[in-house]
């Protein structure tokens, strides 16, 4: 049952961020995988590059412009993603942590938060 539980959440925390970065860019990412390990919340987000955003990231000028505006935006909105985290675990996030690949376009998002949610879900 507790490990149901937990793809339950990580599947819920999945879909919250799906519905946010619509709202946020317009469209959300072809795929999404939200991870509960130990005191973290690790979500991979896959297809998350519009199209202007690839055909920039075929040049070297590009994708620093890509990885710029997108961790502009990261930063511009990173209350909203650290509540959605609090909001689904009920733990506070420390932390949090974002990187994209403009190769695979994909990204990372890693939050530690103030207490082991994974051994609170055993």
């Amino acid at each position: 049952m507790a490990i149901s539980n937990k793809k339950k959440l990580e599947a819920e925390i999945s879909e919250a961020f799906i519905k946010f970065q619509r709202d946020l860019i317009g469209r959300g990412p072809q795929e999404a995988k939200t991870y509960i390990v130990g005191d973290m919340v690790i979500c991979r987000f896959k297809g998350v590059l519009t199209v202007e955003e690839r055909h920039l990231s075929t040049h070297d000028k590009g994708r620093r412009i890509v990885k710029e505006m997108r961790e502009v935006l990261r930063e511009m909105y990173s209350e909203e993603s650290e509540a959605i985290v609090e909001k689904h675990t009920g733990c506070k996030v420390l932390s949090s942590h974002s990187d994209i690949s403009t190769k695979m376009g994909e990204r990372i998002e890693v939050y530690v938060l103030d207490k082991d949610l994974e051994k609170n879900m055993a």
